[in-house]
């Protein structure tokens, strides 16, 4: 089982779960090219844990999501 360590990890693996099922789905059913929606998800994944950074914790600090 994952040990998320903040609320903010939680929404954000949330959030990117959610847009790469909703891009597969899209491209399974309306247009192939939703895929480079999935595609820029996991390059935003792979960038973040790179740099540390992450713009959606960023705006759910902003937000006053706890940390």
């Amino acid at each position: 089982m994952a040990n998320f360590k903040t609320m903010q990890d939680r929404i954000v693996k949330a959030v990117a779960g959610t847009f790469v099922l909703t891009s597969v789905l899209l491209a399974v059913y309306v247009n192939i090219n939703w895929l480079f929606l999935a595609g820029f998800v996991g390059l935003n994944l792979l960038q973040s844990s790179i740099t540390k950074w992450c713009l959606l914790n960023d705006i759910l600090t902003k937000l006053g999501v706890p940390k």
